[in-house]
């Protein structure tokens, strides 16, 4: 078969400017979403909460962007791309300034769950535009750019969080990812296009449509992809920033360089994986990444009162491998469906990937013991080869997985 020819200039360049929107939007929904994780010592020092108290408040968010996720597959496809994602991402600007003004936990909890519901919609039509827009062929290279934004929030989001919390308060990191939603919801209506392709092919009953959809063992494979991958990483993040302070003796304003160094090197290293995943197969580059990965897993959750740099040059080697193999597997996950089911697909697998992310970090609250809430972590080892047990088993579902061929 003939190659293709190559995309017009002036496609390339809505090309660039709608990734670069994405990339934008999802930088704001991980740095809302991450920042919780190194904002945890203080949360638990304000507000006299243990560990587990701590993983309900993690997990609030994500059981909510599941259940939202769930009922959002019934209908996010009857909408162009672009009405959708501005709505909804105008919600989760508004519910993360409620987070901001939030007065004590349990309002904290309760503003969390209403912006998981808008983040879970927000991310599945993020990988949603992505599908519809960029070729499988190219789908790697693109999805490293729009995932670097987790690199991203490393770098500016999470450090900045964690100093804004040191000096003023943690309201004050909610307020600044409020500010910056806004000043992005505006360089989303500006560049973003109708976005209305996969509308062509009439839509049939809603509950019809999901049905016809979960009949596909493709799916399911996919989606118990997913769960394991998803819980191989949020068995260990959430308590990351709580185990360096208590057990390995870094500084809470020590944090942010955590994932000052892990972020930047994972800036270039993303979309650099995305392009070994266009070239060499994304499936073959999800498990050589996947693997390495496990190495820096071990080591963190066994980490010992090491000077800083060793840390930093183990928690660098965990945030760019862990992110990493994100970025070949959800190239083959969008390519599972065609695009009139895209929309409703990446919320299902949306919801997966919260729900599996929510029990996780209950189960690692459930399996870390800690003395109360100024004590150091006890078992997070276990918790390490939880995870890691989890994402040997997601490298065996993937060779199951079957995404649409290259054009």
């Amino acid at each position: 078969m003939p190659a293709a020819a190559p995309p017009a200039v002036d496609q390339l360049g809505s090309e660039r400017r709608i990734i670069a929107a994405l990339t934008a939007i999802n930088f704001t929904l991980m740095m809302d979403f991450v920042v919780m994780m190194p904002l945890g010592p203080q949360l638990m020092r304000v507000f006299g909460i243990t560990a587990t108290g701590f993983s309900v408040a993690v997990s609030a968010y994500t059981f909510s962007a599941a259940l939202a996720a769930v009922a959002g597959a019934l209908f996010i496809d009857r909408f162009g791309r672009r009405q959708a994602l501005l709505w909804i991402y105008a919600g989760f600007a508004a519910t993360t300034l409620a987070c901001a003004l939030a007065p004590d936990f349990p309002s904290l909890v309760l503003a969390r769950v209403a912006a998981g519901a808008c983040g879970g919609l927000v991310g599945a039509l993020v990988l949603a535009v992505v599908g519809d827009v960029v070729p499988y062929e190219r789908r790697g290279a693109a999805m490293g750019r729009v995932m670097s934004a987790f690199a991203l929030a490393s770098i500016l989001g999470v450090p900045a969080g964690i100093w804004l919390a040191a000096w003023l308060g943690w309201h004050a990191t909610f307020h600044a990812i409020a500010a910056i939603s806004l000043i992005v919801l505006a360089l989303a209506w500006a560049w973003l296009p109708p976005l209305r392709a996969h509308l062509d092919a009439p839509p049939g009953p809603a509950l019809a449509a999901l049905g016809g959809l979960l009949a596909q063992a493709r799916v399911w494979r996919a989606l118990a992809f997913t769960a394991v991958l998803a819980m191989g990483s949020f068995l260990v993040i959430p308590f990351i920033a709580t185990y360096l302070a208590g057990n390995v003796g870094v500084g809470e304003r020590e944090l942010g360089l955590v994932y000052l160094a892990g972020g930047a090197l994972s800036v270039v290293t993303s979309p650099w994986i995305g392009r070994l995943a266009d070239r060499h197969g994304k499936q073959r580059v999800f498990v050589a990444v996947a693997l390495l990965a496990m190495l820096p897993t071990v080591a963190l959750t066994n980490l010992p009162a090491w000077p800083l740099g060793w840390v930093l040059l183990v928690t660098t080697g965990f945030i760019v491998l862990g992110s990493g193999r994100f970025v070949p597997a959800t190239a083959l996950i969008t390519g599972t469906v065609p695009p009139a089911q895209r929309g409703a697909f990446m919320s299902l697998n949306g919801a997966v990937q919260s729900a599996a992310s929510g029990a996780a970090a209950m189960v690692a609250g459930v399996v870390i013991r800690q003395a109360d809430a100024h004590a150091p972590l006890e078992r997070y080892g276990a918790v390490g080869a939880l995870s890691c047990a989890a994402v040997a088993l997601a490298v065996l579902l993937s060779r199951r997985l079957h995404g649409e061929p290259a054009r």
